[in-house]
């Protein structure tokens, strides 16, 4: 019976020791240094990362600049198809064509005539041919004008600059002759320099549809 007390006591003294000796093993790993670098270098590991990450969208902004390149050629090539629309609509007309319209365009009292008629008058040219006391123009001018009378009409000569000499000569000489040389002399010497704008572009184009050269 004794023996009995000593074996069950030292069966107790046996597991409390080996309890104790595997909670002191696991702390004692725990406590490792090794286990302490492995922790150590995983969240190392992990805060790298993010460093690494963080700094790539900072110094390598390539997707952003990508999409604002790509933005930004839409728009010029957008701008680029609109302006070669703008030019190709005159594109197919003269110069001379385009300068015509465009003086009209200005000018010209009714903007809804039938036709442009356009005639060019040579240097030397009496202003009033049944008038013999008629001046003559000092240069080639250009005279513009519709089909009907009240249509009105634009007698000009071009300086090659954007601007035009306009002449304030009527399309038809109504009154008392002979005038006189002053009369004709005050048309020639009150003449206006002008600055022609551009204009619609379309506005244009459906002027010079108009235009019929006369001789």
């Amino acid at each position: 019976m004794k023996m009995t007390k000593i074996l069950i006591y030292l069966g107790i003294v046996l597991a409390v020791f080996a309890g104790c000796s595997n909670d002191t093993s696991e702390e004692a790993e725990a406590d490792s240094p090794q286990a302490n670098d492995e922790s150590g270098s995983q969240d190392k590991a992990a805060s790298d990362k993010e460093k690494d990450k963080s700094a790539s969208e900072q110094e390598d902004p390539t997707t952003e600049n990508e999409q604002q390149s790509e933005g930004s050629a839409s728009t010029e090539g957008a701008e680029s198809n609109s302006s070669k629309e703008k030019e190709d609509i005159l594109a197919q007309y003269s110069n001379e064509q385009i300068e015509y319209a465009r003086v009209w365009r200005q000018l010209g009292p009714n903007q809804e005539i039938e036709k442009l008629n356009v005639r060019h008058i040579p240097a030397g040219t009496k202003l009033n041919a049944k008038d013999d006391t008629s001046m003559v123009y000092p240069e080639d001018v250009i005279q513009l004008s519709g089909v009907r009378l009240v249509d009105g009409s634009v007698t000009y000569s071009g300086n090659g600059d954007g601007t035009i000499n306009v002449y304030d000569i009527p399309l038809r000489w109504d009154g008392v002759y002979p005038a006189g040389e002053k009369f004709y002399n005050d048309l020639l010497e009150n003449n206006e320099q002008i600055a022609i704008d551009p204009g619609e572009d379309k506005e244009i184009a459906e002027l010079i549809k108009r235009i019929q050269m006369q001789n």
